[in-house]
């Protein structure tokens, strides 16, 4: 994570989402500290991610998503050249067998 983003209350909401125990105190966590907006925001970054890495192609995520090819450009340079958020997450799903 970029070192200006990171400090004590940054890290501190990090801590307080690893100590959620399952989806539903997460859903309602991020229910919490989120707007709609927001969430539905990151659950299409997230769904991109998923599609990008089983090798889907820019047109048919964007059709399927809604999501601009300039998000899904964004989120394919975080795959690449990013901090490897999304990619610990998802062979993390995988490994848990909820990556389909």
């Amino acid at each position: 994570m970029n070192s200006k983003l990171r400090g004590k209350s940054m890290d501190d909401l990090f801590q307080a989402i690893l100590n959620l125990k399952d989806i539903d105190e997460c859903s309602n966590f991020f229910e919490d500290l989120c707007t709609i907006s927001e969430l539905r925001a990151m659950e299409q970054r997230f769904q991109v991610a998923q599609m990008l890495d089983e090798g889907r192609i820019y047109s048919d995520i964007a059709r399927e998503t809604g999501a601009s090819t300039a998000t899904i450009s964004r989120v394919n340079k975080c795959l690449t050249y990013g901090s490897d958020g999304y990619r610990t997450a998802l062979d993390r799903m995988k490994g848990n067998g909820r990556h389909e």
